[in-house]
């Protein structure tokens, strides 16, 4: 009982710093501003660990590489304490699964993030709420919706893009779910 709060502990932290990072990240490609309510909780959660990342690893073009950093040392983080946790790190093979385990969990907490954020945007769009949030997490979504759109077209008068784009991450997760159990074997 123990190890399972504690592994849904570290999950959650874990997995929300490596998505603010992340958002970090994918707001700055996009070039999206960060004088909103989510560039500020963005800059909270995550410049304890990038600032000091980036006196040492620069950008690379407009990707911003100390968040990438971030968020790869925050799940390989997450999973040497879960092996720790486990009594397992004294094993060679835990050593030689925490890369792998920390970039599934990488990509799971990216799909999990574009997930809630096609959620959140979708309800938005139901009511039809003009804030500066909503147009942050539509500049977020488009890039992602626009390919989809280009394909499926309205049914009466109903996007439904997002509805196709979450099935299709969901089919994302079961896969990286399965590859992550062959990994582990």
């Amino acid at each position: 009982m123990l190890f399972q709060i504690a592994s849904f502990l570290l999950d959650v932290i874990g997995g929300l710093l490596t998505g603010a990072c992340l958002l970090r990240l994918y707001m700055q490609w996009q070039r999206i501003p960060f004088a909103n309510p989510v560039g500020g909780l963005i800059f909270a959660l995550t410049d304890w660990l990038i600032l000091p990342l980036r006196k040492v690893i620069p950008p690379v073009g407009r990707l911003d590489v100390s968040s990438l950093v971030a968020a790869v040392l925050l799940q390989l983080t997450q999973y040497f304490l879960l092996a720790l946790l486990l009594g397992a790190i004294g094993a060679a093979s835990a050593w030689a699964w925490l890369p792998w385990l920390a970039l599934f969990g990488l990509a799971r907490v990216a799909v999990s993030g574009l997930i809630g954020l096609l959620i959140v945007y979708a309800v938005m769009s139901w009511v039809q709420a003009r804030s500066p949030l909503s147009d942050v997490i539509a500049r977020l979504c488009e890039p992602v919706l626009r390919p989809f759109r280009r394909i499926i077209p309205l049914v009466g008068g109903i996007d439904l893009s997002p509805l196709v784009v979450l099935v299709l991450l969901q089919v994302v997760m079961i896969v990286l779910g399965h590859l992550q159990a062959i990994v582990m074997r």
